[in-house]
């Protein structure tokens, strides 16, 4: 639904506010690479530069480059994996998310 969010300028679509509480930073060096870990909250990760692989506890391996935008959401059981895979170090921001 188109919004008129910042008049004059023309409406956009607009997602409604999720609560969040914190937002970190992360850098990560080229090549870092974690072992299987579950995340310590719900949080929306955001690849700002370099690029990450991640696996999934159901062995699902994606790629996410600068611009990626994914929820994290498995905070119990095995977790998931995850490396820097670009030759440059990455930079992302994590925000932790409230009862979304």
């Amino acid at each position: 639904m188109l919004t008129d969010y910042v008049p004059p300028a023309p409406p956009l679509s607009l997602s409604a506010f999720w609560p969040a509480s914190q937002v970190r930073f992360m850098n990560a060096p080229a090549g870092w690479a974690s072992d299987w870990h579950p995340s310590s909250a719900r949080n929306l990760f955001f690849v700002i530069s370099g690029e990450w692989e991640v696996t999934a506890s159901d062995g699902e391996t994606r790629r996410f480059a600068v611009g990626s935008v994914l929820i994290v959401e498995d905070t119990t059981g095995k977790g998931h994996s995850s490396r820097v895979i670009s030759e440059a170090d990455s930079l992302a921001a994590m925000v932790q998310l409230d009862g979304v």
